[in-house]
């Protein structure tokens, strides 16, 4: 354990008291780290957003216990408030509490700028309270603080930064290391580099503090650093639009990739799909050795670079007490990896796709085991405390971020969800709006579906901004939604009900007409669409490979590139995300006993008693009898293990409600357009 941890947590004893209060404005407490050993400490943490859903949480979960003198969840329970006044509490919490235990950063660094410290990221405060303990004697100004969290917390020194190869080498560093800066930070490297004459005018903030703006000006360089090679070929695929290639001088950006230090990144940014290469007929002899990781030149090269990048991936899965964004990362290399695989050429054809596909499923089966324990350990309960101001981690916290953006300018918001779309299948998705070259730009992230991974569960809490155990009434069907969605924007985004949007069952073209008559009609502020045509489509297929061809045809009718620009053109922010994912799977046959929440949820069944579904993991070896935080104390989830799903034994199908990076971890993605709309 480090300094830091070991600072915060010797203000928790659990045998001290079994009721604490944690007044937390900056979140410190947040940290999965910091969550995990107090949880491993006896403590339970529990947040105060909403007086009346933490009442009843805990009324029914600890203050009933207490009373009777039974075994609570946890011996000791921390409620945590983000702010400074314990006294917003109930009487009876404050009474029955320690001493609220005060977290402020500004005291836990008081020789750094406040304003600075607060924008590093919980995960990070370690790194930084030991440089700051044993590196600082004074305090030190706003601009001298920045230079200080940027040298110790991301390893960046921006006055050393001299030359366009030193910028290229530690920006992409940075991202490869997965430390893009808060945007405070960025802003003050920026201002560093162009007062010294360095990327003026282009958008060198943006760059270093998004991966995706990054991703797409050095795709495009790539792209134009092989014409003037005059190795033309087809961009397969690519990863967006490339009109961020150029800053505001509106001159194209030139990157150093053959210089040493530059190529070496590039080279594992290929590898792990976080770049795409050109396809191309042939490779001259004389070409530079640093363009071969970026081309592609024939079926054998295609499938030596799928295998590299799966051998990439197979050493990145992470570990049963990573953090989230490591497992959200590795989803989304993932994704694009799965994606590519079922692009590979001749598949029919033999050895080299059994191999591929072998080693696929070998990835699959230990990130599976690994994310179980990861669930089993209680780290995705913490995902519940998880702040959602720079995104949502979990689908019901993706209300409060939509409502967030409003209130920082957006005026108008759509939510596009496409049910049961896994990230392999948006990547396809975004191809398709590449090759067709429509002009939208994609702020990728993820977020992680609820458990169990069935509709009326996930998408449910993704429209309401609840938890599961909050419309226990209307858990085991989607019909409420609608309601639950207007809602949510009345009370708390103060929007009419008649401002407010609900479609569902949306996927052919000729349904837009009178979709967006209505919207243009009614000026609605906020749109919550669900587009079903994968979801419908997955449970007809035998394999995701099945899904990605059918998926392809469909684009084809235009639908999405239709859709995204119309409600471009009509003011909108588009957000798109999904409830859950999908997986490839073989039956295990099918239980008579137990409620299956949603009828073709079938890699989960679920039973109102223990004992009941105690008797089912029995007859079914091999399944998972999980506890999820958040769920009706009655809604006891039945897992089906590693790649199987109850249905008749031997079925070939594709399915979900279980736990599986395919099936958990969902796209979260922002439209814009190149051109500035949206």
């Amino acid at each position: 354990m480090n300094q830091w941890h070991q600072r915060i947590l010797g203000s928790f004893t659990a045998d001290l008291s079994r009721l604490w209060v944690a007044c937390d404005p900056d979140g410190v407490l947040l940290d999965e780290k910091l969550l995990s050993e107090l949880r491993a400490r006896g403590f339970e943490v529990m947040g105060y957003d909403d007086p009346f859903r933490f009442r009843a949480e805990y009324e029914e979960r600890y203050r009933t216990a207490w009373d009777a003198n039974e075994q609570a969840p946890s011996p000791a329970l921390i409620v945590h408030l983000r702010h400074d006044n314990a006294n917003d509490l109930p009487w009876d919490i404050v009474h029955n509490a320690r001493p609220a235990v005060r977290l402020n950063l500004a005291e836990l660094f008081p020789r750094l700028a406040y304003g600075a410290v607060r924008q590093v990221e919980p995960e990070r405060l370690g790194s930084l309270f030991d440089a700051h303990q044993t590196e600082l004697q004074s305090a030190r100004g706003e601009s001298e603080s920045k230079d200080f969290i940027l040298e110790h917390v991301y390893q960046l020194t921006p006055r050393s930064i001299r030359t366009p190869v030193d910028f290229w080498r530690e920006t992409l560093r940075l991202h490869f290391a997965g430390r893009a800066l808060p945007e405070p930070f960025a802003e003050h490297v920026a201002t560093i580099l162009h007062g010294r004459g360095l990327l003026v005018g282009h958008p060198v903030s943006e760059w270093l503090s998004s991966r995706n703006a990054l991703l797409r000006v050095v795709q495009d360089a790539w792209y134009r650093n092989l014409e003037k090679l005059k190795l033309d070929g087809r961009h397969v695929p690519e990863l967006n639009a490339p009109a961020d290639g150029a800053g505001e001088t509106g001159t194209e950006i030139e990157i150093p990739f053959d210089h040493t230090d530059v190529h070496a990144i590039i080279d594992s940014m290929f590898l792990d799909g976080s770049l795409h290469p050109l396809t191309v007929s042939t490779v001259p002899t004389t070409m530079p050795g640093w363009i071969k990781a970026g081309v592609v030149a024939d079926k054998s090269s295609q499938f030596a670079l799928a295998a590299k990048s799966i051998e990439a991936l197979a050493a990145a899965v992470p570990e049963a007490d990573s953090s989230h964004k490591q497992w959200s990362d590795f989803a989304k290399r993932f994704g694009e990896m799965l994606s590519r695989v079922h692009d590979l050429p001749g598949k029919d054809a033999g050895e080299r796709m059994t191999a591929v596909s072998a080693r696929i499923k070998e990835i699959q089966a230990l990130a599976d085991e690994r994310l179980q324990a990861w669930v089993i350990a209680g780290h995705y309960a913490d995902l519940i405390l998880q702040p959602s101001i720079k995104g949502p981690v979990m689908v019901h916290h993706v209300p409060r971020f939509l409502r967030q953006r409003r209130s920082a300018g957006e005026a108008r918001v759509a939510l596009l969800v496409f049910d049961g779309l896994a990230f392999d299948q948006w990547v396809r998705i975004r191809e398709h709006l590449i090759a067709a070259q429509q002009p939208f730009a994609f702020d990728e992230n993820t977020a992680f579906a609820w458990l169990p991974t069935v509709t009326s569960v996930s998408r449910q809490a993704l429209f309401s901004g609840l938890r599961p155990r909050e419309f226990d009434d209307s858990i085991d069907h989607t019909n409420k939604e609608e309601t639950l969605w207007k809602a949510f924007w009345q009370n708390e985004g103060g929007i009419a009900s008649g401002e407010v949007m609900y479609r569902r069952a949306l996927h052919q073209v000729e349904q837009l007409d009178a979709l967006e008559a209505d919207i243009a009609s009614r000026k609605h502020t906020v749109l919550g669409l669900v587009i079903d045509e994968v979801d419908e489509r997955l449970h007809k297929e035998r394999s995701k490979e099945d899904v990605a061809l059918w998926i392809g045809r469909w684009l084809g009718s235009g639908f999405v590139e239709r859709l995204f620009a119309f409600l471009l053109s009509e003011g909108f922010s588009i957000y798109v995300t999904a409830d859950h994912g999908n997986v490839d799977a073989v039956g295990i046959g099918r239980p008579n006993q137990g409620v299956i929440a949603e009828t073709r949820g079938e890699r989960v069944r679920v039973y109102r008693s223990d004992p009941l579904r105690a008797e089912s993991a029995v007859a079914y070896p091999g399944t998972a009898a999980l506890d999820i935080a958040g769920l009706p104390a009655n809604f006891k989830p039945l897992f089906a293990g590693g790649r199987t799903a109850f249905v008749p034994n031997g079925d070939q199908v594709v399915v979900h409600g279980g736990v599986s990076v395919e099936e958990l971890v969902v796209p979260f993605v922002r439209v814009s357009d190149v051109n500035g709309a949206g």
